[in-house]
């Protein structure tokens, strides 16, 4: 019945400008939903966010550390001989 009713209004210019017409409804409609969740939302306090930078540099390895095996990496010496110093 509702596509019947979209005939009525497509008129000369054909069934490609209710689809047109349609799609631009849909986004006017998506970006004002948008917009008014944008405003409903409340921002995130900037401690929190100095806290989240913190905790996540903290939990970042410094990969080279992490594998002493990695290619290029020099293979760790063993201890020598204690060096005699003056007694």
């Amino acid at each position: 019945m509702a596509a019947g009713a979209l005939w009525l209004f497509a008129g000369e210019s054909g069934p490609g400008a209710v689809v047109v017409a349609l799609a631009a409804t849909a986004a006017a409609v998506t970006v004002g939903a948008a917009a008014l969740v944008a405003r409903l939302v409340r921002p995130v306090p900037p401690h929190r966010i100095r806290t989240a930078i913190r905790d996540r540099e903290q939990r970042t390895a410094f990969l080279p550390q992490r594998d002493p095996d990695a290619s290029g990496r020099s293979r760790p010496r063993a201890p020598g001989r204690l060096a005699l110093t003056a007694a």
